[in-house]
């Protein structure tokens, strides 16, 4: 018994051709679902259709299901997939209101469906106006009803979004790639902006490879197996969620209950509700399970699930009514079928409680889903249309041709219309507008014609209609093809005009032209030409391109022609290219020089550089010349002056010989110029000139740097910034009386020269200002006396003297009184007329010259004037003056009067003795000299100074001093307990000075070593206190005075005895014991290893009475004032501590102790451990024969060990 089958309806109500095949190819079959029915029994009538009525509601999708046999009505559809399941919404929920934001127009371009094969790619494009969007639309992309694609993309699947800002336009693209069976299917594309809602929906078939007429099983389309492979990258069951099992209290549901009272689109939707994830096994075990059928409360009789007629047949579809009074409508996919009066497609008919609808002359535009609706009940059925096959009558016959023939194949079917298919070698032949082939249909008979017939025609072709094909082959063969004149080889001057001819037959073949393979096409400058026989190749200008092997070739021939063209070109050096004027380069020298120089010939010529009559070789060091493709070049690593000069290119092949020359011109810095020439100097400038360089670099001197520095400095200064253009200058800002050096750079438009070698040394120096404070200081009848202060600014140049000069009032007649010049500020002018009047002035002289006059104001009077005497005593000699005898005395006493004073001196009323003082006067002063004094110079000396009648007296008094003598006599008064008691008499000599104090001394009998008591002791008697008891003192007093000490002290005659009081002990004469003795060491030295940089100490023990002298050497060589040693003695130890010593400071160490009665010594080794490097050493100053010796030292241990 055949199942029912499902078929969706199309958006303009006219249902989809999808049961019989039409020769146009196979329509997509509309999308069939799954629905469980009752088991079926072995045997099934195939003509006989089982009702399986179902309440619908006449607003909700038909599903039906149908299995037909293998030999019924082949169907074409596709094939569902896993992405179809459950599409369809149960009718409670299409009666619902879905809240969804209301259409709009936002898609302009809706994605279309698609057929694709397997393993094909395909793609969907969605278009969104973007104008009036403030921002991007939110698009999503489904399969099915809630599979959203976006989790989905990868290798398969892949989304894109592009903007143009032009047009305002958002593209959405999904590509599909290498497609699966498991792909096909429904999708929807969902456009979402704010308030605004679009969406659109479209299908994908995806067809075996080869698929064509074969018939295929519904059933076996959707019959899956547990391994299949179809559950692919999009599989929907990665999408069900993985709850936890958790305990439930709620009692146990009965999920089969739930199924077989559900219809079958809510199956998937209950699965997923308790948790079934294996709905194919669900569905086969549904299957299974008898269904309980309903009764229908409005049909008595429903209508049979499927109807069967053939094209233009008619067809009864009969519904029985329980009740006759209900209003029945008929439906076709869903829409009302009304009917008209001039119409006789439909009729209806009424008989009892039947209603019948007969349709007439069915088409297949009648195979379409029916329904009926009773009252609220509605029934449904699928009308399946038959179209009766249509056969070949007569078939196409064979053919046999040559090349640009016509060719039509003629083929008669049985009916008039009929639709069949031209195929070609099994492909079905292009038709279109651009294709080669025409199809014609007049009545039952079709046409296939080809106007223009190419080898590539060949083959067997075929038509096919439903009830039938033929086929037949068609042979195109090429024409005879004879050659009257083959292509000839050329040669041809570039430039020259080319033309290429042959001659074949037959004249109308076309033919095509080839250079080296690649196809000629006509242009401006090449131009073919097709004359009956003839074929022509014309070339207006030949180039170098055009050369090489020509072909003709015959269309639809294996026949070619072929000829050979050389292009010759006479060499040609360009350079107009290189934009050198005068074909002459400039570089600077050192750089690297590339001159590359394009030239042409054909054959490629031989290039040959020279310079003068050398030949430059390829293979050179420094200088190279190279040539490869259509250019040569010359190559200098290092460019020299030398490289300077014409070269010439000789280029040779054999359309001829071409030469030319280029010229090198190598720049360089300037040479230095020589040393320039300071012939003026200032006190802070200069001025300096100079000769140009002898070589200007080939470029011409822009100007000179100018550099000084000082002569003992190494810094050179930069004086100018700008170039100066000539060749002296001026350079200021000097430092006076420091030497200075100058030197000169050179600069052309290559750079800067090299210094120039220094100048000779200069020092700037300045005169100095004029004199200050000229003033007369005396005049007589013949001379006048000036003096002067030194000038204020005296510079670096110092002061050599002045120039002193007069001239008389009333004359410019100036007159040197001093022919040397005077260091003196003070001047006589001598030979002086009496009564004349003159006028002085003075100038200071130097090195830099003289500096500007000092002129008194008013002129002076030859003529003496009376003037008093008077002494001006210094301060120090209105006191007495005191010196020690030895110094020397220097007295110097100015005084005052005009004319010229007599001076005399006096002491205690008597003349000075020249020969033991010496006295020298001056005009303003009076010098008393004592070279030695003594002390019988003490005394007053009177300065008299006479001038006529008139006298001036001093007085003036000197005291030599001396030291005292020592005091007249010391004696012990008392001695008690620890105490004794001095006196003493005051000196007889008191050195010309008051005694200022004493000093007494006290010295134990035993050592006789003297320490002070007291010193500054003004009286002369004195208790000395705390003394030892049990030793014996001696004392002795010094005298002192402004001068010191005396030389000698007097001491006590007899000894002071400190003894016990209470006591008293009788002393027996004993001779003294004499306890002196030679020095004699009780513990030597021994021999010490010591640290590097760690201080050592060498110790030893000595004794002697007296105190000997001790005295360290090192190596028998005395150490004296050593910083790095340190000598100790106390109580007879004696130490020798040496400082952080070094290997340096080993070797044998002496200690000697000598006094009067002899000497002895001890000798130890001392090591040091721990070596210095060479540089230590140095740095310690240890001198280098030491350090040398020491290093050999050194590495013979190292060596020995």
């Amino acid at each position: 018994m055949p199942e029912p089958t499902k078929k969706d309806e199309t958006p303009n109500g006219q249902p989809e051709e999808g049961v019989a095949p039409v020769s146009n190819g196979p329509p997509p079959l509309p999308e069939i679902s799954l629905e469980v029915s009752p088991p079926q029994d072995d045997d099934p009538a195939p003509t006989a259709p089982s009702p399986t009525p179902q309440a619908e509601d006449a607003n909700s999708p038909k599903k039906l299901s149908i299995e037909l046999p293998n030999d019924s009505v082949p169907a074409m559809g596709r094939k569902d997939s896993v992405w179809s399941l459950g599409e369809g919404q149960p009718p409670e929920e299409l009666e619902k209101p879905i809240d969804t934001p209301p259409l709009s127009t936002l898609l302009i371009e809706k994605p279309q469906s698609a057929t694709v094969s397997v393993g094909g790619d395909v793609t969907f494009i969605a278009k969104v106006e973007g104008k009036d969007l403030l921002r991007k639309p939110t698009v999503k992309w489904f399969k099915g009803k809630w599979m959203d694609l976006a989790s989905k993309t990868g290798k398969h699947l892949q989304l894109k979004e592009t903007f143009d800002r032009l047009s305002k336009v958002h593209t959405f693209e999904m590509h599909i790639i290498k497609a699966k069976e498991n792909y096909a299917g429904n999708y929807r594309c969902e456009v979402n902006y704010k308030d605004k809602f679009d969406s659109c929906s479209f299908d994908l078939e995806v067809q075996e490879s080869g698929q064509g007429s074969q018939s295929i099983d519904i059933r076996s389309a959707f019959k899956r197996s547990e391994g299949q492979e179809d559950a692919g990258e999009l599989d929907f069951s990665g999408l069900l969620k993985h709850r936890e099992i958790k305990p439930d209290d709620t009692p146990e549901i009965d999920v089969w209950e739930i199924l077989k009272n559900a219809r079958p689109d809510e199956y998937e939707k209950i699965a997923f509700m308790y948790g079934i994830t294996d709905l194919r096994g669900l569905l086969r075990r549904m299957k299974k399970i008898p269904k309980e059928e309903k009764k229908s409360e409005a049909f008595a009789k429903k209508l049979e699930p499927a109807y069967q007629v053939d094209k233009g047949s008619k067809i009864r579809l009969v519904v029985d009514l329980a009740d006759p009074t209900v209003d029945l409508k008929w439906y076709k996919n869903g829409q009302e079928i009304r009917p008209t009066p001039n119409q006789r497609k439909y009729i209806f008919e009424h008989k009892g409680t039947q209603r019948i609808m007969v349709i007439n002359n069915c088409t297949l535009n009648d195979d379409a889903a029916y329904s009926v609706a009773a009252g609220d009940e509605k029934c449904s059925t699928e009308l399946f249309v038959k179209e009766l096959p249509v056969k070949v009558v007569k078939g196409i016959e064979p053919v046999k041709t040559t090349v640009n023939e016509r060719i039509e194949l003629e083929c008669e079917v049985s009916e008039e219309g009929a639709q069949v298919k031209w195929m070609k070698n099994g492909v079905e032949v292009p038709t279109g507008v651009r294709s080669r082939y025409r199809v014609k249909c007049e009545g039952t008979k079709h046409y296939l014609v080809i106007d223009d017939a190419s080898r590539e025609d060949t083959g067997t072709y075929s038509i096919m209609a439903t009830g039938g094909t033929s086929e037949a082959h068609i042979q195109v063969d090429l024409k005879p093809l004879k050659v009257y004149q083959d292509l000839q080889n050329m040669t041809v001057m570039l430039g020259q005009p080319i033309k290429l001819q042959c001659e074949i037959y037959p004249g109308n073949v076309p033919g095509r032209w080839y250079r080296n393979g690649q196809l000629i096409q006509p242009n401006d400058r090449i131009n073919i030409i097709h004359r009956n026989r003839v074929h022509r190749l014309e070339i207006e200008a030949s180039s170098l391109h055009d050369a090489g092997d020509y072909t003709f070739v015959p269309e639809g021939y294996s026949q070619s022609l072929s000829a050979k063209l050389h292009i010759i070109d006479p060499p040609k050096v360009h350079l107009d290219s290189l934009n050198f004027p005068d074909n002459t380069m400039t570089i600077v020298a050192g750089n690297k020089l590339r001159l590359e120089i394009p030239i042409s010939g054909e054959p490629a010529p031989r290039v040959v550089w020279m310079k003068g009559e050398r030949v430059i070789l390829e293979s050179g060091h420094r200088v190279r010349a190279e040539t490869y493709g259509d250019q040569t070049s010359l190559t200098i690593d290092v460019t020299e002056r030398e490289d300077s000069g014409n070269y010439k290119i000789v280029l040779q092949n054999e359309a001829g010989e071409a030469s030319a020359c280029v010229k090198i011109k190598v720049v360089d810095i300037p040479d230095p110029p020589d040393a320039p020439l300071v012939p003026e100097v200032g006190g802070d400038w200069c001025s300096m000139t100079w000769e140009v360089p002898k070589y200007d670099g080939g470029s011409p001197i822009l100007g000179y740097y100018i550099e000084r520095k000082k002569k003992q400095s190494s810094r050179w200064m930069r004086l100018n910034f700008d170039l100066i253009k000539e060749t002296s200058f001026e350079p200021k800002k000097m430092i006076e009386g420091v030497p200075y050096e100058v030197r000169i750079f050179a600069v052309n438009a290559i750079g800067v020269s090299k210094p120039s070698e220094p100048s000779k040394a200069f020092t700037p120096l300045a005169v100095t200002s004029e004199p200050t404070m000229l003033v007369v200081d005396d005049v007589t009848d013949t001379t006048v006396t000036v003096k002067w202060r030194p000038p204020e600014t005296i510079g670096a140049a110092g002061l050599d003297g002045y120039s002193v000069e007069y001239c008389i009032e009333g004359t410019d007649d100036w007159i040197v009184s001093n022919d040397e010049l005077t260091e003196k500020t003070k001047h006589t002018i001598t030979g002086l007329t009496p009564g004349t009047k003159i006028l002085v002035r003075v100038k200071a002289i130097n090195a830099a010259g003289a500096s500007a006059p000092r002129t008194i104001q008013h002129s002076v009077l030859v003529k003496e004037v009376i003037e008093p005497p008077k002494i001006r005593v210094p301060r120090h000699l209105k006191q007495t003056y005191t010196r020690r005898v030895g110094e020397a005395v220097n007295l110097v006493v100015p005084f005052m009067g005009k004319p010229r004073p007599k001076v005399t001196w006096l002491k205690e009323g008597k003349v000075v003795d020249s020969s033991d003082i010496s006295i020298r006067n001056t005009d303003c002063d009076s010098i008393i000299f004592i070279r030695k004094a003594e002390r019988s110079h003490s005394g007053k000396y009177e300065m008299t100074v006479h001038v006529d009648n008139h006298v001036d007296t001093a007085i003036i008094d000197i005291q030599i001093v001396d030291l005292p003598g020592p005091p007249q006599s010391v004696t012990i008064e008392d001695v008690w307990g620890g105490n004794v008691a001095l006196v003493w008499t005051p000196p007889k000599d008191n050195g010309n000075a008051p005694i200022i104090g004493y000093t007494i001394q006290k010295a134990d009998k035993k050592t006789m070593e003297w320490y002070t008591c007291i010193e500054h002791y003004h009286r002369t008697c004195i208790t000395i206190t705390e003394l030892v008891v049990g030793n014996e003192y001696f004392f002795r007093i010094f005298a002192e005075n402004m001068c010191g000490l005396s030389e000698k002290a007097t001491q006590t005659k007899k000894s002071a005895l400190i003894v016990k009081e209470g006591l008293q002990v009788k002393t027996h004469e004993f001779e003294d014991h004499d306890f002196k003795e030679a020095p004699m060491f009780t513990q030597p030295l021994i021999n010490t290893f010591a640290i590097a940089g760690y201080n050592a100490t060498l110790n030893c023990s000595v004794r002697a009475n007296p105190r000997p002298k001790v005295m360290w050497m090192k190596n028998k060589i005395a150490i004296i004032d050593d910083p790095r040693y340190r000598m100790f003695s106390n109580q007879g130890v004696c130490t020798l501590e040496i400082r952080k010593p070094s290997p340096y400071d080993g070797g044998m160490y002496t200690c000697k102790a000598i006094n009067d009665l002899g000497e002895a010594q001890v000798d130890c080794k001392l090591e040091v451990k721990g070596g210095f490097t060479f540089y230590e050493l140095m740095q310690r100053g240890v001198p280098l024969h030491l350090i040398d010796q020491y290093m050999s030292e050194t590495k013979t241990v190292e060596q020995e060990k």
